[in-house]
Protein backbone atom coordinates (compact mmCIF):
# COMPACT_ATOMS: atom_id res chain seq x y z
CA UNK A 1 0.00 0.00 0.00
CA UNK A 2 1.32 3.44 -0.97
CA UNK A 3 1.63 6.00 1.80
CA UNK A 4 -0.19 9.28 1.23
CA UNK A 5 1.49 12.57 2.08
CA UNK A 6 -1.33 14.53 3.70
CA UNK A 7 0.90 16.93 5.60
CA UNK A 8 -0.04 20.03 3.64
CA UNK A 9 -0.94 23.58 4.55
CA UNK A 10 -3.91 24.60 2.42
CA UNK A 11 -4.20 28.24 1.42
CA UNK A 12 -6.20 29.97 4.14
CA UNK A 13 -7.85 32.53 1.87
CA UNK A 14 -8.13 36.20 2.65
CA UNK A 15 -10.45 38.57 4.47
CA UNK A 16 -11.09 40.28 1.14
CA UNK A 17 -11.04 38.82 -2.37
CA UNK A 18 -9.24 41.89 -3.64
CA UNK A 19 -5.54 41.48 -4.09
CA UNK A 20 -5.19 38.07 -2.48
CA UNK A 21 -2.73 36.95 -5.17
CA UNK A 22 -3.65 33.31 -4.65
CA UNK A 23 -3.55 30.71 -7.38
CA UNK A 24 -7.09 29.60 -8.27
CA UNK A 25 -6.07 25.96 -7.77
CA UNK A 26 -3.67 24.58 -5.19
CA UNK A 27 -2.07 21.31 -6.31
CA UNK A 28 -0.70 18.77 -3.86
CA UNK A 29 0.87 15.49 -4.99
CA UNK A 30 -0.09 13.15 -2.18
CA UNK A 31 1.61 10.21 -3.90
CA UNK A 32 3.30 9.71 -7.27
CA UNK A 33 -0.02 8.57 -8.77
CA UNK A 34 -2.42 10.61 -6.61
CA UNK A 35 -3.01 14.37 -6.77
CA UNK A 36 -5.29 16.46 -4.57
CA UNK A 37 -6.44 19.80 -5.99
CA UNK A 38 -8.26 22.50 -4.09
CA UNK A 39 -10.10 25.47 -5.50
CA UNK A 40 -9.08 28.63 -3.70
CA UNK A 41 -11.63 29.72 -1.11
CA UNK A 42 -10.79 33.30 -2.08
CA UNK A 43 -12.34 32.65 -5.47
CA UNK A 44 -15.17 30.45 -4.17
CA UNK A 45 -16.00 30.08 -0.49
CA UNK A 46 -16.84 26.39 -0.91
CA UNK A 47 -13.14 25.64 -1.47
CA UNK A 48 -13.91 22.19 -2.91
CA UNK A 49 -11.31 19.43 -3.17
CA UNK A 50 -10.83 17.48 -6.40
CA UNK A 51 -8.96 14.20 -6.77
CA UNK A 52 -6.91 12.99 -9.74
CA UNK A 53 -5.93 9.31 -9.68
CA UNK A 54 -3.63 7.80 -12.31
CA UNK A 55 -3.71 4.26 -13.66
CA UNK A 56 -1.67 2.81 -16.50
CA UNK A 57 -4.53 3.12 -19.02
CA UNK A 58 -6.49 6.15 -17.84
CA UNK A 59 -6.97 8.62 -15.03
CA UNK A 60 -9.99 9.49 -12.91
CA UNK A 61 -10.79 13.08 -12.03
CA UNK A 62 -13.32 13.14 -9.21
CA UNK A 63 -15.23 16.47 -9.33
CA UNK A 64 -14.57 19.58 -11.39
CA UNK A 65 -15.04 22.43 -8.92
CA UNK A 66 -17.38 25.35 -8.42
CA UNK A 67 -16.54 27.64 -11.35
CA UNK A 68 -17.24 27.15 -15.05
CA UNK A 69 -15.02 29.95 -16.40
CA UNK A 70 -11.73 28.44 -17.57
CA UNK A 71 -9.95 31.76 -17.21
CA UNK A 72 -10.94 32.19 -13.58
CA UNK A 73 -10.66 28.49 -12.76
CA UNK A 74 -8.44 26.59 -15.25
CA UNK A 75 -9.24 23.09 -14.06
CA UNK A 76 -8.83 21.44 -17.48
CA UNK A 77 -5.54 23.22 -18.12
CA UNK A 78 -4.27 22.14 -14.71
CA UNK A 79 -5.34 18.53 -15.22
CA UNK A 80 -3.85 18.47 -18.73
CA UNK A 81 -0.48 19.62 -17.39
CA UNK A 82 -0.58 16.94 -14.69
CA UNK A 83 -1.47 14.23 -17.20
CA UNK A 84 1.26 15.39 -19.58
CA UNK A 85 3.74 15.12 -16.71
CA UNK A 86 2.51 11.63 -15.88
CA UNK A 87 2.85 10.51 -19.49
CA UNK A 88 6.47 11.62 -19.64
CA UNK A 89 7.26 8.75 -17.28
CA UNK A 90 4.42 6.46 -18.39
CA UNK A 91 4.09 6.83 -22.19
CA UNK A 92 0.71 5.86 -23.59
CA UNK A 93 -0.65 7.39 -26.79
CA UNK A 94 -4.19 6.22 -26.02
CA UNK A 95 -4.33 7.46 -22.43
CA UNK A 96 -7.88 8.28 -21.33
CA UNK A 97 -9.57 10.40 -18.71
CA UNK A 98 -12.79 9.78 -16.81
CA UNK A 99 -14.40 12.86 -15.29
CA UNK A 100 -16.78 11.69 -12.57
CA UNK A 101 -18.34 13.28 -9.51
CA UNK A 102 -18.77 12.61 -5.84
CA UNK A 103 -22.24 14.08 -6.42
CA UNK A 104 -23.93 16.60 -8.67
CA UNK A 105 -24.20 19.80 -6.64
CA UNK A 106 -22.96 22.85 -8.52
CA UNK A 107 -19.73 23.28 -6.57
CA UNK A 108 -18.62 19.84 -7.80
CA UNK A 109 -19.68 19.87 -11.46
CA UNK A 110 -19.32 23.48 -12.65
CA UNK A 111 -16.07 22.80 -14.52
CA UNK A 112 -17.48 19.91 -16.56
CA UNK A 113 -17.84 22.04 -19.69
CA UNK A 114 -14.10 22.56 -19.87
CA UNK A 115 -13.71 18.83 -20.63
CA UNK A 116 -16.54 18.56 -23.15
CA UNK A 117 -14.27 18.56 -26.22
CA UNK A 118 -11.24 16.91 -24.67
CA UNK A 119 -10.07 13.84 -26.65
CA UNK A 120 -10.18 10.40 -25.02
CA UNK A 121 -12.37 11.75 -22.23
CA UNK A 122 -15.67 10.59 -20.78
CA UNK A 123 -17.66 12.98 -18.60
CA UNK A 124 -20.10 11.00 -16.46
CA UNK A 125 -23.66 12.36 -16.21
CA UNK A 126 -25.14 13.77 -13.04
CA UNK A 127 -28.22 11.71 -12.26
CA UNK A 128 -28.26 8.51 -10.22
CA UNK A 129 -29.28 6.70 -13.41
CA UNK A 130 -26.29 8.16 -15.29
CA UNK A 131 -23.89 7.21 -12.53
CA UNK A 132 -25.29 3.71 -12.09
CA UNK A 133 -25.23 3.11 -15.84
CA UNK A 134 -21.64 4.25 -16.32
CA UNK A 135 -20.15 2.32 -13.42
CA UNK A 136 -22.37 -0.75 -13.84
CA UNK A 137 -24.17 -0.34 -10.52
CA UNK A 138 -27.13 -2.53 -11.40
CA UNK A 139 -28.50 -2.72 -7.85
CA UNK A 140 -28.25 0.97 -6.96
CA UNK A 141 -27.72 1.87 -4.16
CA UNK A 142 -27.09 -1.56 -2.62
CA UNK A 143 -23.89 -2.78 -4.25
CA UNK A 144 -20.48 -1.42 -5.23
CA UNK A 145 -18.76 -1.70 -8.60
CA UNK A 146 -15.13 -1.88 -9.70
CA UNK A 147 -13.49 0.72 -11.94
CA UNK A 148 -10.19 -0.42 -13.46
CA UNK A 149 -7.84 2.41 -14.42
CA UNK A 150 -5.18 -0.08 -15.47
CA UNK A 151 -3.24 -1.61 -12.60
CA UNK A 152 -5.41 0.36 -10.20
CA UNK A 153 -8.89 -0.92 -9.41
CA UNK A 154 -11.19 1.46 -7.55
CA UNK A 155 -14.40 0.55 -5.73
CA UNK A 156 -17.34 2.87 -6.45
CA UNK A 157 -19.88 2.79 -3.61
CA UNK A 158 -23.32 4.44 -3.85
CA UNK A 159 -23.79 6.76 -0.86
CA UNK A 160 -26.95 8.82 -1.39
CA UNK A 161 -28.39 10.97 1.36
CA UNK A 162 -26.64 14.26 0.83
CA UNK A 163 -27.51 13.97 -2.87
CA UNK A 164 -29.36 11.23 -4.79
CA UNK A 165 -26.39 10.43 -7.07
CA UNK A 166 -23.63 10.60 -4.44
CA UNK A 167 -20.87 8.00 -4.52
CA UNK A 168 -17.78 7.24 -2.47
CA UNK A 169 -14.62 5.96 -4.17
CA UNK A 170 -12.19 3.59 -2.45
CA UNK A 171 -8.61 3.23 -3.65
CA UNK A 172 -6.94 0.10 -2.34
CA UNK A 173 -3.49 1.28 -3.43
CA UNK A 174 -3.49 4.22 -1.02
CA UNK A 175 -6.23 3.16 1.38
CA UNK A 176 -8.07 6.42 0.64
CA UNK A 177 -11.84 6.58 0.95
CA UNK A 178 -13.05 9.59 -1.07
CA UNK A 179 -16.37 10.54 0.47
CA UNK A 180 -17.35 13.83 -1.20
CA UNK A 181 -19.92 15.68 0.93
CA UNK A 182 -21.07 12.54 2.75
CA UNK A 183 -18.30 12.77 5.36
CA UNK A 184 -15.83 15.60 5.84
CA UNK A 185 -14.79 18.04 8.58
CA UNK A 186 -17.69 20.42 8.14
CA UNK A 187 -21.43 20.82 7.75
CA UNK A 188 -23.04 17.61 6.55
CA UNK A 189 -26.26 18.72 4.83
CA UNK A 190 -28.65 15.79 4.65
CA UNK A 191 -31.33 15.72 1.98
CA UNK A 192 -32.64 12.20 2.68
CA UNK A 193 -31.94 11.17 6.26
CA UNK A 194 -32.75 7.44 6.03
CA UNK A 195 -30.59 7.19 2.91
CA UNK A 196 -27.79 9.10 4.66
CA UNK A 197 -27.89 6.76 7.64
CA UNK A 198 -27.81 3.73 5.36
CA UNK A 199 -24.86 5.17 3.45
CA UNK A 200 -22.85 5.89 6.58
CA UNK A 201 -23.55 2.36 7.84
CA UNK A 202 -22.37 1.04 4.47
CA UNK A 203 -19.11 2.99 4.77
CA UNK A 204 -18.56 1.73 8.32
CA UNK A 205 -19.12 -1.85 7.19
CA UNK A 206 -16.91 -1.38 4.14
CA UNK A 207 -14.14 0.09 6.30
CA UNK A 208 -14.32 -2.90 8.64
CA UNK A 209 -13.63 -5.19 5.69
CA UNK A 210 -11.00 -3.08 3.90
CA UNK A 211 -7.89 -1.21 5.05
CA UNK A 212 -8.87 2.48 5.10
CA UNK A 213 -5.99 4.80 5.95
CA UNK A 214 -7.70 8.15 5.32
CA UNK A 215 -11.25 9.40 4.80
CA UNK A 216 -10.96 12.34 2.41
CA UNK A 217 -14.00 14.51 1.75
CA UNK A 218 -14.65 17.50 -0.48
CA UNK A 219 -14.48 20.47 1.93
CA UNK A 220 -13.03 21.76 5.17
CA UNK A 221 -15.42 23.93 7.18
CA UNK A 222 -14.34 23.18 10.75
CA UNK A 223 -11.51 24.94 12.53
CA UNK A 224 -8.87 23.35 14.75
CA UNK A 225 -11.02 24.39 17.70
CA UNK A 226 -13.47 21.54 18.40
CA UNK A 227 -17.16 22.25 17.69
CA UNK A 228 -16.23 25.44 15.76
CA UNK A 229 -16.90 25.99 12.05
CA UNK A 230 -16.23 28.93 9.75
CA UNK A 231 -19.29 30.96 8.70
CA UNK A 232 -20.82 29.87 5.43
CA UNK A 233 -19.66 32.30 2.75
CA UNK A 234 -16.39 33.08 4.46
CA UNK A 235 -13.30 33.33 2.22
CA UNK A 236 -10.95 33.36 5.23
CA UNK A 237 -10.18 30.07 6.95
CA UNK A 238 -7.34 30.53 9.43
CA UNK A 239 -6.52 27.44 11.47
CA UNK A 240 -8.55 24.98 9.42
CA UNK A 241 -9.05 21.48 10.71
CA UNK A 242 -7.08 18.80 8.83
CA UNK A 243 -8.73 17.37 5.73
CA UNK A 244 -8.46 13.67 6.64
CA UNK A 245 -11.02 11.99 8.84
CA UNK A 246 -10.66 8.48 10.21
CA UNK A 247 -12.77 5.34 10.32
CA UNK A 248 -13.48 6.30 13.92
CA UNK A 249 -14.99 9.53 12.63
CA UNK A 250 -17.28 7.54 10.33
CA UNK A 251 -18.47 5.63 13.38
CA UNK A 252 -19.01 8.93 15.20
CA UNK A 253 -21.09 10.28 12.30
CA UNK A 254 -23.11 7.05 12.21
CA UNK A 255 -23.81 7.19 15.94
CA UNK A 256 -24.54 10.92 15.90
CA UNK A 257 -26.99 10.50 13.04
CA UNK A 258 -28.82 7.76 14.93
CA UNK A 259 -29.21 10.10 17.88
CA UNK A 260 -30.68 13.02 15.94
CA UNK A 261 -32.65 11.22 13.24
CA UNK A 262 -35.97 12.58 14.53
CA UNK A 263 -34.65 16.01 15.52
CA UNK A 264 -34.61 18.54 12.67
CA UNK A 265 -32.05 21.33 12.62
CA UNK A 266 -28.30 21.71 13.07
CA UNK A 267 -26.51 19.38 15.47
CA UNK A 268 -22.93 20.25 16.35
CA UNK A 269 -20.22 17.72 17.19
CA UNK A 270 -16.48 18.04 17.72
CA UNK A 271 -15.38 17.90 14.07
CA UNK A 272 -18.59 17.87 12.04
CA UNK A 273 -22.10 19.32 12.06
CA UNK A 274 -25.16 17.44 10.81
CA UNK A 275 -27.95 19.51 9.26
CA UNK A 276 -31.15 17.51 9.44
CA UNK A 277 -34.21 18.95 7.76
CA UNK A 278 -35.50 21.09 4.87
CA UNK A 279 -34.14 24.51 3.95
CA UNK A 280 -30.83 23.61 5.61
CA UNK A 281 -28.71 25.42 3.02
CA UNK A 282 -30.82 28.55 3.12
CA UNK A 283 -30.74 28.64 6.92
CA UNK A 284 -26.99 28.08 6.92
CA UNK A 285 -26.49 30.86 4.41
CA UNK A 286 -28.60 33.25 6.44
CA UNK A 287 -26.75 32.33 9.62
CA UNK A 288 -23.36 32.67 7.94
CA UNK A 289 -24.27 35.98 6.38
CA UNK A 290 -25.38 37.32 9.75
CA UNK A 291 -22.08 36.32 11.33
CA UNK A 292 -20.10 37.84 8.48
CA UNK A 293 -21.99 41.11 8.70
CA UNK A 294 -21.18 41.28 12.39
CA UNK A 295 -17.52 40.53 11.76
CA UNK A 296 -17.09 43.17 9.08
CA UNK A 297 -18.93 45.83 11.13
CA UNK A 298 -16.26 45.56 13.81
Amino acid sequence: MTDLDLDVRWFAGARSRRGSGASPIQVHRAAPDTVILRQSITDNYEGPFLYLLFGTDRALLLDTGATADATAFPVRETVDVLIEGWLLDHPNTAYGLIVAHSHAHGDHVAGDGQFADRPDTRVVGHSAEDVAGFFGLADWPHAAAALDLGGRVLEVIPTPGHHPSAVTVYDAITGALLTGDTAYPGRLYVQDFPAFQASIRTLCEFSAAHPVKAVLGAHIEMSTQPFSDFPRGSTWHPDEAPLPLTVGDLHAIRDAAAGIANRPGAHRFANFIIWNGPCRREKALQFGSLLLSRIFRR
